[in-house]
């Protein structure tokens, strides 16, 4: 005990004779850093040192010293103070949970992304890449334009005519468009007596929209075993995530009025109509993604990577997802 305080008051007085040569070699008009009873001071920093190194208190005061050395004019005095202020920070990293000594990482949450350096390459893992998407953000050419890329299958539309043809439900009764068609609110007629006692029979006594999800998962999760592929929504990256199977996720949007206005041009809508369309929209998709995940939508935490692609476009938004795929060897090739 006494040894580690004994460290630290060393430390303390290092830094405030580093502080007290930075500040007369670069005769900065901020003043120094520490001004005041050196005794009292280097108590002060001994204490924070000793009590919380990470504290931000002591990261700030030291980064002021960092950043007055780095004005100094002559060459030779700055690189022999950097060289004191580095050898300073690499002696406060050695002290139990000082800066950068507590990572952020999420051992589970790294383990199933296959970008991460650290994801264990079994030559097993498939490239499956998550899209999330708000609609007008043009996030389905973006997708379509990366499978092509990378030469790996696109699912969307299709994922979901799979499992109707799995459980020999007939598309022209519920499809696709049920869920994401700009007309949401519209309700299909209730059927028959005979109709409900087949259906109920058909999807094993769950509503049709759960049976079509549950299905919808098992052939997500029968895909991953055997190719690489980009999906579009389907809450495919929970999906993924709670049968431990790795992959990217990625949620891509850009602001309201860009997509108002991209959504104007390639549907030919007035503007009231498509601002009222792109609300409901996005209504129905966190509803649907929040019911069937129990995850906010769109949320940042939730994904690897998270596109405004008004800043890019679609080609650089294809380039930004390639650069961080090609980063480090595809798991798997087929």
């Amino acid at each position: 005990m006494e040894n580690n305080q004994d460290k630290c008051r060393e430390l303390a007085r290092q830094i405030y004779e580093l502080d007290a040569d930075v500040y007369q070699l670069s005769g900065s008009i901020l003043g120094r850093t520490f001004n005041g009873d050196k005794e009292q001071h280097i108590a002060t920093l001994a204490a924070l040192i000793y009590t919380h190194p990470q504290g931000h208190v002591l990261r700030s005061e030291i980064a002021l010293i960092g950043n007055m050395a780095r004005t100094i004019s002559n060459k030779a005095d700055r690189s022999r103070m950097m060289t004191r202020y580095n050898e300073i920070l690499k002696e406060i990293e050695k002290i139990p949970s000082s800066f950068g000594s507590v990572d952020i990482v999420d051992e589970q949450l790294a383990a199933l992304n296959i970008s991460n350096p650290d994801h264990p390459k079994t030559g097993d893992d498939h490239l499956i890449i998550c899209i999330g998407r708000t609609h007008g953000s043009a996030g389905t050419d973006i997708g379509f334009a990366l499978a092509d890329a990378l030469k790996i299958n696109y699912y969307d539309v299709e994922i979901f005519n799979m499992v109707l043809d799995r459980l020999e439900a007939e598309k022209d009764s519920f499809n696709d468009r049920e869920n994401f068609d700009p007309k949401l609110d519209h309700i299909y007629p209730s059927t028959p007596a005979k109709r409900r006692c087949s259906d109920f029979s058909r999807y094993h006594g769950l509503p049709k929209k759960d049976a079509i999800f549950f299905n919808q998962s098992d052939l997500i999760r029968d895909m991953a075993k055997k190719e690489d592929f980009i999906v579009m929504g389907r809450c495919a990256d929970v999906i993924l995530t709670n049968n431990r199977i790795p992959h990217i996720s990625i949620f891509i949007t850009a602001p309201f009025q860009q997509r108002v206005r991209r959504m104007m041009e390639v549907n030919h809508l007035e503007y009231k109509e498509t601002c009222k369309l792109l609300k409901k929209l996005d209504r129905k998709h966190e509803r649907y993604y929040h019911f069937y995940t129990g995850r906010k939508w769109g949320d940042a935490v939730n994904y690897d990577l998270c596109i405004n692609s008004a800043c890019y476009g679609i080609k650089e938004s294809v380039e930004l997802i390639m650069r961080m795929i090609d980063k480090y060897p595809r798991p798997h090739k087929n």
